[in-house]
């Protein structure tokens, strides 16, 4: 399915009005089906639903390595698309107890979800000795710009990127939503190998206190974002270890949590 289609418009500027055509992304719903059961059905941009699959999986707690999921189909029906995994034994036994029941609408990740409890759900505290300079952390934003293709198209999705210290923007996703390119983000790094403990996030968005969860889950110790994280979530990275940077723009930003793995000069390997 297409991620963006074509549509007509007419703009008007000072200069006068003038016929156009704007590229608009897709949002879709897609289900989130394991062993043959929906875990969540949310709207999402139609592309790399494997990774996205594989990367919720993973920070909802549905599986805790991507070997317990043996096999990935994308089906595509009239109404939407279903993301669907099949898990083993263990781990459909355990996805029962926290199930989701409701649709996730892109500005809320918690939405769905069916007890408070669920809302406030403990992480693991992440344990790091990966350090980014300063420089490495104020020109984030500027070295995920490139990778956001589908956004210089639209101007309506948010990006995840994965910063490696010193080498830039490694692999970077797009969706409608912060949460789902999060998750397509961890899914593709889990997809081909790569431990996410190894760089940071860089995120196009504010940060929720789902985003952070989600860096938890996955071992993620740093998580650098444009606009200004909520006062939840900034609770949640300094009980999980996270250092948090955002107001990362124009080569500035803040630390609000976690400030040693941020250092001034270059980080010098034996």
């Amino acid at each position: 399915m297409r991620t963006h289609v074509s549509t007509p418009g007419r703009a008007h500027r000072a200069e006068g009005a003038r016929d156009i055509h704007r590229a608009l992304p897709e949002e879709v719903p897609v289900a989130l089906v394991f062993n043959g059961t929906t875990q969540a059905v949310m709207m999402a941009t139609p592309g790399d639903l494997g990774d996205f699959l594989r990367g919720f999986a993973l920070t909802e707690a549905v599986v805790t390595d991507l070997a317990q999921i043996s096999e990935i189909e994308i089906v595509e029906h009239p109404q939407g698309l279903e993301a669907r995994a099949w898990l083993s034994e263990d781990r459909a036994h355990a996805m029962l107890a926290r199930r989701r029941s409701a649709t996730g609408p892109i500005g809320c990740g918690l939405c769905g979800i069916d007890s408070l409890e669920q809302a406030a759900r403990p992480v693991p505290r992440v344990r790091s000795d990966l350090r980014l300079t300063a420089r490495d952390v104020a020109g984030a934003s500027d070295a995920l710009r490139p990778h956001q293709t589908l956004h210089q198209l639209t101007g309506a999705t948010h990006a995840a990127g994965f910063l490696v210290p010193g080498a830039g923007i490694a692999f970077a996703r797009e969706d409608v939503g912060r949460h789902n390119a999060l998750d397509k983000l961890i899914g593709a790094l889990l997809h081909q190998g790569i431990d996410p403990a190894s760089g940071a996030v860089v995120m196009t968005s504010r940060v929720s206190i789902e985003l952070v969860q989600k860096c938890a889950l996955a071992g993620i110790a740093i998580l650098i974002a444009v606009s200004a994280p909520t006062a939840a979530a900034l609770r949640l990275a300094e009980e999980a270890g996270i250092t948090l940077a955002a107001f990362a723009r124009n080569g500035a930003f803040d630390v609000f949590s976690h400030p040693h793995r941020i250092i001034d000069e270059a980080v010098h390997v034996a």
